[in-house]
């Protein structure tokens, strides 16, 4: 029997302990639809607490909603959690308990470490100061002192890309120059947690590049993430695991892509339309340098295919387009059997393969050849992730494709189709064969005449 050392489990829960930068335990916070009874309340509450007579109470008065509802989440170190969920499900909202800026009705929040709340980018800047007046207000705010204030500056203005405008007042700005300053100035407090809602979506594709380098280099070093964001692949690309908020309440916590891939099946996104074995996306908004456009199988003949046939060749075609020349490409493809629990039961990786695509401006077609159709008959949906550079920055992916199998055989006992070639060899009769026809090649070497045979 193993001996349990218990000082050294209690050293490594002390340890991990430290690690912890955010603790919520238990949030809630509610809200009143009513103007005038918002502000009501609001007297009647600075009153009692004031009179230290209020008490934390868990009952909505009359117009009044959950926002959030017993949130609990930890935060360690070097950690970065995405916050994923329709519109009013409480991201906003806890982000701003977690910053100060609101307080929780009931519950607690234990901060350790400098936050920097980067609740919307530029929201803290006066637009009569210039943008170096900005920077000193910000960074206070933020908790430097002058003097870190100036040793950053330079590095500050050298981010944010705005030259000879520094000394401009902010409001002769453009919305994505105050983005990149409000982004710069927040990065080099270098926080212990920083707090990202939907800021990321700012800016042009180089910056955007240059924000998420900024971001792995913060991690690296020890600086915490929440990131709060619809788009699901800038969730993938920052982040390790995600929490799925609905209407308040914590629905699921887990890996990044276990808890988007859940959502965006609950969002019922309505701009994808799939039809005929087709999965069509709509032209949105550019951002990442690439836009997956179509999904389809197809068979030899590229007619396009409603439902697959286990055993048969097929071909998966994706019709992405490109915004400017891309090299080292990679596709990674994974298909789960959403009829078994959604068990995985393919994955492929171009890389790993060692193909990688160059792709030029315009639209391009990749193909993947398969000669046979290994998924048993079923309901499956298909991931894919389009991805390149040195820190394989996610360009585009679709969660949600979705595709029937069907087989002209009975497959009910089988996992996956096995192509395979039957053959037939009785040995008795090879023997003897081969026996006769040992004995026919030496009486041809015998060359044996008509009498002898007699």
């Amino acid at each position: 029997m193993i001996g349990i050392n218990k000082e050294e489990i209690s050293e490594k829960r002390q340890n991990n302990d430290s690690e912890v930068v955010l603790s919520v335990n238990g949030v809630s916070k509610k809200f009143c639809r009513d103007l005038k009874r918002s502000l009501l309340y609001g007297v009647q509450d600075i009153a009692s607490e004031i009179s230290g007579l209020r008490e934390k109470s868990e009952n909505l008065r009359s117009k009044e909603f959950w926002a959030l509802q017993d949130v609990s989440f930890e935060l360690r170190k070097g950690e970065s959690i995405g916050l994923v969920g329709k519109n009013g499900s409480g991201k906003s909202t806890l982000l701003r308990i977690i910053a100060g800026l609101i307080k929780p009705d009931t519950g607690l929040v234990e901060i350790n470490g400098r936050v920097a709340p980067l609740i919307a980018l530029g929201a803290g800047f006066s637009p009569i100061l210039t943008g170096r007046e900005n920077i000193y207000a910000n960074m206070s705010i933020l908790g430097l002192s002058k003097k870190e204030i100036d040793e950053r500056f330079d590095a500050v203005v050298d981010f944010a890309e705005i030259g000879d405008a520094i000394d401009s007042p902010v409001q002769t700005y453009s919305s994505g120059m105050a983005a990149r300053l409000g982004f710069a100035s927040a990065i080099h407090t270098e926080p212990d947690i920083l707090l990202l809602d939907e800021v990321l979506a700012v800016g042009d594709i180089r910056f955007r590049i240059k924000c998420y380098q900024r971001l792995a280099d913060l991690r690296e070093q020890g600086t915490a993430f929440i990131l709060v964001s619809h788009n699901p692949i800038s969730i993938l690309s920052i982040c390790d695991s995600a929490i799925y908020l609905s209407q308040g309440k914590l629905l699921m916590t887990g890996s990044a892509q276990e808890v988007t891939n859940q959502y965006e099946e609950d969002l019922a996104i309505n701009t994808i339309v799939q039809s005929s074995g087709e999965l069509l996306l709509p032209e949105r908004q550019q951002t990442s340098g690439l836009q997956i456009k179509s999904l389809s199988f197809k068979d030899n003949e590229d007619n396009t295919l409603d439902k697959l046939t286990s055993g048969e060749p097929l071909k998966l075609q994706i019709i992405c387009k490109a915004y400017e020349e891309l090299n080292d490409v990679g596709i990674t493809i994974i298909a789960t059997d959403i009829s078994k629990e959604k068990s995985r039961v393919l994955f492929i990786e171009s890389e790993r393969d060692k193909k990688l695509f160059n792709l030029a401006t315009g639209e391009s077609v990749i193909e993947l050849h398969m000669p046979y159709c290994c998924f048993r008959p079923g309901s499956y949906s298909l991931n894919v992730t389009i991805k390149n550079g040195k820190y394989r920055n996610i360009l585009d992916i679709v969660n949600s494709f979705f595709f029937n199998v069907q087989s002209n055989q009975n497959m009910s006992e089988c996992q996956f189709y096995q192509p395979i070639i039957w053959n037939y060899v009785n040995i008795a009769k090879s023997k003897y064969l081969q026996k006769i026809d040992s004995k026919s090649q030496e009486k041809n070497l015998e060359k044996p005449t008509l009498q002898e045979n007699q």
